[in-house]
């Protein structure tokens, strides 16, 4: 009985230090990505993914980081990956939506905007401008 509990100390011991490890490399990321460290926070997101495939966040956060250097199809690869692992991530779908938008896929944005109209918990009034842009540039 002994051996059974410390085999279930050390198990749990080690799992706290693996989490606690993915939180870390998460939060050091989320902290280059401030001050615009963009190819090291990169990194430290990669590192998170490789602890934790699911990291929606992480994948998120990558997206941001490839708008920022302006490569648009590695953008959308992680924010198709985010709503992938989280089909009701309204942040990840704004963000497809204003990116097809900006590559004159109005069809899809259109689709992603309505996706996102049903969801709408904190992209509501992102998602009303979002479409009147749409609109807009649609009859041009």
């Amino acid at each position: 009985m002994r051996l059974y509990i410390f085999k279930t100390f050390v198990f749990i011991l080690l799992l706290s230090g693996k989490l606690f490890a993915n939180t870390q490399l998460f939060n050091e990321g989320v902290n280059l990505f401030k001050i615009k460290k963009f190819n090291q926070a990169k990194i430290k997101f990669e590192q998170d993914i490789v602890m934790n495939p699911k990291s929606e966040m992480s994948y998120l956060y990558l997206s941001k980081i490839f708008n920022k250097l302006d490569n648009k199809n590695l953008e959308e690869q992680n924010l198709n990956t985010v709503i992938l692992l989280n089909p009701s991530n309204e942040e990840a779908i704004y963000n497809l939506a204003k990116l097809k938008l900006n590559v004159s896929d109005f069809k899809k944005s259109r689709e992603l905007n309505d996706k996102l109209k049903r969801l709408c918990n904190q992209f509501c009034d992102k998602s009303n401008r979002l479409n009147i842009e749409i609109e807009n540039l649609s009859k041009k």
